[in-house]
């Protein structure tokens, strides 16, 4: 983290008094009975009530790395080819 991204902050939604800053947090969930512990994960906490909020980036590369299918190719289901439509009312064309 650069010196830039240090000094940023953001309202906070919460206590509406206290300023959201970017630290680097232990984060916990639960995967079906395992406690998982990513540490140095990304967040928003902050500097008066403590309220933490947790990078949405960070999460959603979490969610694909915990996603059981993860590495897997995707089924794909063959769709059966169709036969071309044609227009109503329109009739094919004969030489003459």
């Amino acid at each position: 983290m650069n010196k830039n991204e240090e000094d940023v902050t953001i309202p906070c939604n919460e206590c509406q008094a206290g300023q959201m800053h970017r630290r680097f947090l232990t984060y916990f969930t639960w995967l079906d009975d395992e406690l998982i512990t990513v540490p140095d994960f990304p967040a928003w906490v902050c500097d008066v009530c403590g309220r933490r909020e947790y990078d949405l980036h960070a999460l959603s590369q979490l969610s694909l790395l915990l996603n059981p299918n993860a590495g897997r190719s995707p089924r794909r289901v063959r769709q059966p080819a169709r036969a071309p439509e044609t227009k109503k009312g329109s009739r094919a064309s004969r030489p003459e």
